[in-house]
């Protein structure tokens, strides 16, 4: 089966200004996701890593892309395809609450 992988973006204001009803319903959808096997999980502070020409590894702490938006969280998701993964994150806490999910088709 494909595989999509999804990068949510929200933030704090976005969120606290969307109804509680709605966001408990995106966190009840998250779970039933997990629970169907989707790997999903809260980003952390990234760490960019270089190794130019082989010659050594450099490491620096921050995100290498930059978005109004902070990144919220990623997930695995594995559907038919691209429109049924759109319909699996249209409704979790980033797509509901103020903010954006980006899907990326694997190849």
């Amino acid at each position: 089966m494909p595989k999509f992988i999804t990068i949510g973006y929200g933030d704090r204001a976005g969120y606290d200004q969307t109804d509680a009803a709605i966001r408990d319903a995106a966190h009840a959808h998250d779970a039933k996701l997990r629970e169907s096997g989707v790997l999903m999980g809260i980003a952390d502070t990234p760490i960019q890593v270089r190794n130019r020409n082989a010659g050594g590894v450099e490491t620096r702490a921050g995100p290498y892309m930059s978005s109004p938006l902070p990144v919220a969280g990623f997930a695995i998701v594995e559907a038919a395809t691209l429109e049924e993964a759109i319909e699996m994150v249209s409704k979790t806490p980033c797509a509901v609450a103020q903010g954006v999910v980006e899907v990326w088709p694997l190849k």
